[in-house]
């Protein structure tokens, strides 16, 4: 069985690509998936990842807050910039501007720890990392979001809050407690926990893409450069800045992937949540999906390649 669930959620870009292919070309198929139901599958996701961690894991902090620290303010920084300066280069329309935004403004993806193991990254470091992001997301995100996006539509940053907490931050913390006060039984399940998130995403892609099926085909080219330049600056900031401050090179590639890798489901789900009158604001969180899983995996090919002799994480740059 374990064999079998790691297989299915090591395929998660082929089932996000052939969820939204079959939604794109036939969206009665999976017009079904909305409203609430995108709600409840990112909150599965997101427990099914609490419960892959333990308070013990809260502990990493304090072993490397200098990367910590630095990888956390790249993330609310860089990518929430970077998505602004897109939306504007390229003159999006605002329901792509604010979507595109959003999902700029979002933790690191959970995907991203997967890309750092391949990558030779620091795999402790990624997972302290898209924690730390994900449980400040309900800050960072309606902040960032009401900032920059609130030039194109008004934005309702209390709900921004409200909704993060119970989707996103309250499963987390759900799923911690649960692996440590029932040990036993959280082992028998948390393997199913990432096949769970890989369904539940897989999903979310394909309703959003069947209810935006005609604007998808119409504005094709202008959100695959959209989403392309999002994740490509991404890595590559959050690369450069590490290295430019003389971190190691396992941190560098570390940061550069929880920089550059989004939780593109929970911007969708904000997205249909809060912004009702834009309809295809979620339309972003979509492509960014799968652009970021094709990039990300290239870059980890590349790095595989090329093992790196740097200490794990240090507090402080060298």
């Amino acid at each position: 069985m374990q064999l079998l669930l790691n297989w299915f959620t090591k395929l998660y870009p082929v089932w996000l690509v052939g969820t939204a292919l079959l939604a794109f070309f036939a969206p009665p198929t999976m017009l079904w998936f909305s409203g609430q139901l995108i709600v409840w599958a990112l909150s599965l996701s997101m427990l099914g990842m609490g419960l892959t961690l333990s308070p013990g894991d809260f502990r990493g902090i304090l072993k490397m807050p200098g990367s910590v620290t630095l990888g956390f303010l790249c993330q609310y920084t860089v990518m929430p910039l970077i998505g602004w300066g897109i939306a504007r280069a390229l003159q999006l329309e605002p329901g792509f501007a604010v979507g595109l935004i959003l999902v700029a403004s979002c933790p690191g993806g959970m995907a991203s720890n997967m890309i750092s193991f391949l990558a030779r990254a620091n795999l402790a470091l990624s997972v302290v990392l898209t924690m730390a992001s994900t449980m400040m997301a309900f800050i960072a995100t309606p902040l960032w979001t009401s900032a920059l996006a609130g030039q194109y539509v008004p934005v309702d940053a209390l709900g921004l809050c409200k909704s993060t907490l119970q989707a996103v931050v309250a499963p987390v913390v759900i799923g911690v407690l649960c692996n440590w006060k029932f040990p036993r039984t959280v082992a028998q399940i948390s393997p199913f926990g990432p096949a769970v998130a890989v369904l539940a995403l897989s999903l979310i892609t394909g309703g959003i893409v069947a209810a935006s099926a005609h604007q998808i085909a119409a504005n094709f080219g202008k959100l695959v450069l959209a989403t392309f330049a999002l994740h490509v600056f991404g890595f590559a900031f959050g690369y450069l800045v590490p290295r430019l401050l003389k971190y190691p090179e396992q941190v560098s590639r570390t940061v550069s992937i929880e920089v550059g890798m989004q939780n593109g489901g929970m911007a969708a789900m904000l997205a249909r949540l809060h912004f009702t009158s834009q309809p295809l604001a979620a339309v972003p969180a979509v492509f960014s999906g799968v652009m970021q899983n094709i990039l990300g995996g290239l870059l980890a090919s590349w790095w595989h390649g090329r093992p790196v002799n740097d200490v794990p994480a240090e507090d402080a740059a060298t």
